[in-house]
């Protein structure tokens, strides 16, 4: 390649260092894809004659078919799958191959596959995510009535039901897919045309090639157009904050399939055993996923380093910028599959969240709320007499509801008979009718949108 100016060839180490087509043939059908819309347009403009445009056009269908028939070969010498793309053109078509490169660079020719190949892992994300919301939206619906213990500080707070808490994680990876619909919004404008940074003085057409690959249109500045990775720091800015949500969701099954919870019974797809223990039934797929979450932000990290001292316009480093993304998408895939795959298998153990909910107090607030409500006392003055009334139960060794009303009225005169209506945790969900609150009939209202907003999307 580097003939005219070069005497020697690269050492080993630099040629091994060079060459990226180990992880950048994975691109290889958006190269190929860019390549056909760029000879398609140099054809049209006149730029090469028709006759070789139709030739090279035809001799990438046939590279694409062996790709896709043989893999992608890795070999060094030929760096990247731009120049094995080339090579194997060459190798079809003979010398004409060549003027597939007129007015354009592999500057631009990368920044191009690389923004077709973030868009299609965008894409991918965002139906897995459609496919989790939805698992979540029916295991949501199942349980709109099923009783469990709100947590704060992984302590019992107040009852919420199930659907209710399973609803909070539609919220999460609804405004996931949010944010992976905004990065892809952004990033498909096409730099294709943009040569090695400065344009180029052939008479192109880039709105025909940004046309054709599927683009809004053309980036505005050549400069900017090789340099720039934002979509795929903001692809893996949007994939990190999903893996945190999912993170949170495996980490509530693992500690919901502990002996001491026993909340829920992970199927045997998405569960381990021991190799010494054979009662051991280990929540390993969830873990997993918690634990892809690091190398994601990691990822994250990797690609922001990279890029955060770089001049105008493109620099070798950039040739980084791929691993960090190609594997964020591997992990993110897999963790989506993973919690969607427990998310529709898991067998939940409502008399356990129930009783949890029924001993740890959790009606307090309803019993606060109602001194206010009924006696018209002063909440600070009523969150000190539920306080009293939770430690005499404590010693009792009672719930709430269980003290009888002379106990209660010992502790207030004011209490009476009527307080006996909001101290199930029933009734305490049942009371929480506010918009976004943990009642049944608002819970269905909530499923009810969500799916609306699906079914909107698939039209």
């Amino acid at each position: 390649m580097w003939g005219g100016r070069f005497a020697e060839g690269p050492s080993a180490v630099m040629r091994e260092i060079n060459a990226s087509i180990p992880f950048d043939k994975r691109m290889w059908r958006q190269d190929l894809a860019g390549s056909q819309a760029h000879v398609a347009m140099l054809g049209k403009q006149g730029i090469i004659p028709l006759e070789d445009a139709q030739a090279i056009s035809a001799g990438l269908h046939r590279v694409a078919e062996g790709f896709e028939a043989d893999g992608v070969p890795v070999d060094l010498a030929l760096e990247d799958i731009h120049m094995l793309a080339e090579s194997r053109l060459a190798d079809g078509i003979g010398p004409s191959a060549g003027r597939l490169h007129t007015a354009r660079s592999r500057n631009d020719q990368v920044a191009t596959d690389f923004r077709l190949w973030v868009r299609d892992a965008i894409d991918q994300a965002d139906a897995a995510l459609a496919a989790l919301v939805d698992a979540l939206l029916g295991r949501a619906d199942e349980h709109a009535d099923s009783v469990m213990p709100g947590f704060t500080h992984l302590q019992v707070a107040q009852p919420v039901t199930l659907g209710h808490h399973l609803m909070a994680y539609v919220e999460m990876f609804t405004r996931d897919r949010s944010r992976l619909r905004d990065a892809r919004a952004r990033l498909n404008l096409c730099p294709l045309g943009s040569a090695a940074l400065a344009g180029t003085g052939f008479p192109i057409d880039r709105g025909a090639t940004a046309a054709a690959l599927g683009f809004d249109g053309p980036t505005r500045n050549s400069l900017d157009s090789v340099s720039d990775r934002d979509f795929a720091i903001e692809y893996l800015t949007s994939a990190t904050q999903c893996s945190l949500h999912l993170s949170r969701l495996a980490e509530e099954f693992v500690i919901w399939a502990s002996q001491p919870f026993g909340f829920v019974a992970l199927s045997d797809q998405w569960s381990t055993g021991s190799s010494i223990m054979p009662q051991k039934r280990n929540p390993d797929a969830a873990e997993l996923v918690r634990g892809h979450s690091g190398r994601i932000a990691g990822s994250l990290v990797s690609l922001m380093m990279t890029m955060k001292g770089l001049p105008l316009a493109y620099s070798k480093d950039m040739q980084d910028d791929k691993p960090p993304v190609f594997e964020a998408h591997d992990l993110l895939g897999l963790s989506i599959a993973a919690m969607t795959g427990m998310v529709e298998s898991a067998t939940f153990r409502l008399e356990r969240m129930r009783a949890a909910a029924e001993a740890g107090f959790s009606t307090a607030t309803d019993l606060a709320d109602w001194l206010v409500r009924e006696g018209g006392i002063p909440f600070r003055e009523a969150h000190h007499i539920t306080g009293r009334a939770v430690a005499e139960a404590e010693r009792q060794g009672i719930r709430l509801d269980q003290l009888d009303i002379g106990a209660l009225k010992a502790i207030d005169d004011r209490i009476d008979d009527r307080v006996y209506d909001v101290l199930s945790v029933d009734a305490s969900v049942a009371s929480r009718t506010s918009f976004g609150g943990t009642a049944p009939v608002r819970v269905r209202e909530a499923i009810a949108a969500a799916r609306a907003v699906r079914e909107e999307e698939d039209r």
